[in-house]
């Protein structure tokens, strides 16, 4: 078996022709620096990461901790993206149609490697709400039919259930559970306790785009499956962030954006469907009846730029050379050092992501401050300390603010956040 230095070499030289000479110089300093070295010992290792961060070009002026909605691709991903465009532009109907379109076969290939399916399950799609509302609208559901999704499920999607209700008459049952959850059997529990004769779906997310917990997707189909019923999995914040396959999850339906933690171009994702599952699941925008066994299908969205999905083959090189399991590792860590040092250091902060289980959460951390707004508590943190992070208001759980750091955050960053937020506990933000 290769050892991890060969294989970190090996994909370097592998992806070369699509990094830009800086990159691929980059990532053979990092490679090298990191040698044969575990996940969790280059974890904070700041020569390696300083490698990794030369692969951006970021603005300075700003520390970004929303790297949850939508991440900063690289710039050798940009510039792929940038030199198809200018292509395409030449002559459209033949540099975009006829030279670079049929490359999303490529694509689809690497994607499904990753992933762990097969290329015929695979559709590249603009992101995970597309990818999301295919799931919600292609299922087949009657007027009565019982779907179970929780409360803490991505806005747009409860947003795209309410319209089947409203407009087809199914039952949406939503569900709550606590945060972060005392155990995996406690979010099982409350799936199963929502199921009646009438359930036919259970959309859940993978990892929360709220707190970040990682939810127990695998118990979760192995509880619906015997029964009938079908398993939606909103992998938005999944893919990239941390390692697994399909064939952990045992997943029949997964989608995604590639824009957030694969650090892909902006308007990127996939859907997953189990090949046995194509031919009963519509696509949102119709496509012809020959296509019905056809993943392909979920394609057909009229014209549309090649370079941006083009563009994802360089953005899985990157990830594939820094590793999953050192970029999880590395993620984890950056987390943990700003949440370990607000609870250390005051006891009104609460925070509301799992720290004890590295299975349990990745990146995202979601905190609050007792007796302060997190509304005002964000706003003064950007205006004032240019710091820009994410406040939520919910009313299912504590109101707070996320925090999301990337690859290319450096501890400098996440220490003046703290710094920042001990400071506004200390003197107040009046």
């Amino acid at each position: 078996m290769p050892s991890r230095r060969t294989f970190v070499s090996s994909m370097v030289a592998a992806a070369l022709p699509t990094f830009s000479p800086h990159a691929g110089r980059a990532i053979r300093r990092a490679s090298e620096i990191a040698g044969p070295r575990a996940a969790d010992a280059l974890a904070a290792d700041e020569d390696y990461w300083a490698e990794i961060t030369r692969a951006f070009d970021l603005d300075r002026t700003l520390v970004n901790l929303n790297n949850g909605g939508v991440s900063p691709t690289p710039t050798h991903v940009l510039e792929a993206m940038i030199r198809d465009l200018r292509f395409s532009n030449e002559i459209p109907v033949d540099h975009m149609w006829r030279v670079l379109e049929p490359r999303i076969e490529s694509v689809r290939r690497e994607l499904a490697r990753e992933f762990g399916c097969d290329p015929e399950e695979m559709a590249i799609v603009r992101n995970a709400s597309e990818a999301n509302e295919t799931m919600i609208l292609g299922l087949d559901l009657q007027r009565g039919d019982e779907v179970i999704v929780a409360t803490q499920n991505y806005p747009r999607m409860l947003t795209t259930w309410d319209q089947r209700a409203r407009r087809d008459g199914i039952v949406v049952k939503s569900i709550t559970f606590t945060v972060p959850p005392p155990s995996d059997d406690h979010v099982v529990e409350r799936f199963r306790a929502a199921i009646t004769p009438r359930t036919r779906a259970i959309e859940v997310t993978h990892i929360t785009n709220l707190t970040g917990q990682i939810l127990p997707v695998r118990r979760i189909v192995e509880l619906a499956r015997p029964l009938g019923i079908e398993v939606l999995v909103d992998g938005a914040h999944a893919f990239a962030h941390f390692p697994f396959t399909r064939d952990a999850l045992g997943a029949d339906y997964y989608g995604t954006s590639l824009h957030k933690w694969l650090l892909a171009p902006v308007g990127t994702g996939f859907l997953y469907v189990r090949r046995d599952k194509i031919a009963t699941l519509w696509p949102l925008m119709a496509a012809p009846a020959t296509m019905t066994a056809d993943v392909r299908k979920y394609e057909e969205i009229g014209t549309h730029p090649a370079a941006n999905h083009n563009a994802i083959a360089a953005a899985l090189a990157f990830h594939r050379a820094i590793g999953a399991e050192r970029k999880a590792a590395r993620l984890r860590w950056l987390r943990d050092r700003w949440a370990k040092r607000l609870l250390a250091e005051s006891d009104r902060v609460k925070v509301l992501t799992d720290l004890r289980d590295p299975t349990k959460a990745g990146a995202i951390g979601y905190f609050l401050v007792d007796g302060m707004d997190p509304g005002k508590l964000g706003a003064w943190l950007y205006d004032k300390h240019r710091i820009v992070t994410t406040p939520i208001i919910r009313d299912d759980i504590p109101s707070g603010i996320r925090i999301t750091p990337n690859v290319y955050t450096t501890p400098d960053d996440v220490d003046l956040f703290a710094e920042k937020v001990l400071e506004a506990i200390r003197r107040g933000i009046a």
